[in-house]
């Protein structure tokens, strides 16, 4: 087997399984959870970027002040993906998180259309178009826009096109936006700290404070996974590699959260599933 196979799926398959993660933190408040994940994956990047003397990056990059602030800007993204699928999952909105990341291939289409000017053929057209209308009638039955997984889909798309057209690889690109964001995690985590509400340091539970610390390379580890099989196979692989995702997390909110799911429901996201069958089918076709 493609061992960058086994890398993509081994990547999508960790995150699959974050919802389990952040709910063992559940009593933990999902900005605290947030600032921790900042703080101890750039603990554990700047392990592997010192091991593997891989810093001549920095520097070149601080000399190009627009890439730099490319990379910010990417941060914030990141910082609002991040947030909203932590207080998702501790809220319970599993289902409607993983709705959010079935959604994001089909968002992924529409901002190369907007913004890189790529041409849409008929059946990507096709599989927008019902993917729509699965979104549509989620929110007609439900009677508000389905928010959750729109913010996740849209930030995470609009992360990803940043980064299509960044200068850094996935390690490097990770830790200069952790390092962005370090100075803003550590100044809230002092300011915990000063009152007592520090989960990491006020707690009596070792648990919470490994499952804390474990952040740090249970973010890092899968992304270079995923950046180590996406240059082994095609992208045509990858793309329905990615769905094993959000289809673990929508069986973990059904068959474990227990979060309700009525048929009208089922309808809406059968019509967006279908939308991802035609986009994976016609993908298929056209590098055949």
């Amino acid at each position: 087997m493609n061992p960058g196979i086994l890398y993509a799926a081994l990547a999508f398959l960790s995150w699959g399984l974050f919802p389990l993660y952040f709910h063992a933190i559940a009593g933990v408040s999902a900005t605290q959870i947030l600032m921790h994940r900042v703080l101890w994956s750039l603990a554990f990047l700047l392990i592997v970027l010192t091991v593997r003397h891989q810093w001549k990056w920095l520097p070149q990059l601080l000399a190009r002040p627009r890439a730099a602030a490319s990379f910010a800007a990417s941060s914030a993204l990141l910082t609002v993906n991040w947030l909203m699928y932590i207080w998702a999952v501790n809220n319970g909105h599993v289902i409607e998180s993983s709705l959010g990341y079935f959604i994001n291939p089909l968002v992924n289409i529409m901002l190369g259309y907007v913004f890189l000017h790529e041409r849409l053929r008929r059946g990507q057209w096709a599989a927008i178009a019902l993917a729509a209308a699965g979104v549509a009638w989620l929110t007609w039955q439900a009677g508000s826009v389905p928010w959750i997984a729109l913010v996740l889909a849209f930030s995470f798309g609009a992360y990803g096109l940043m980064r299509k057209t960044a200068s850094l690889g996935a390690l490097e690109g990770l830790s200069f936006e952790t390092m962005v964001l370090f100075p803003f995690a550590l100044a809230y985590l002092a300011w915990l700290s000063w009152h007592g509400q520090n989960a990491f340091a006020n707690t009596d539970s070792s648990l919470t404070q490994w499952l804390l610390a474990g952040l740090g390379p249970t973010t890092a580890i899968p992304l270079l996974l995923f950046a180590a099989g996406a240059r082994r196979i095609p992208l045509s692989v990858l793309g329905i590699l990615q769905y094993i995702s959000p289809s673990m997390q929508f069986l973990l909110g059904v068959a474990l959260f227990h979060e309700p799911f009525s048929g009208a429901k089922l309808a809406g996201f059968l019509l967006i599933w279908g939308a991802l069958a035609l986009y994976a089918a016609e993908g298929l076709w056209q590098r055949r």
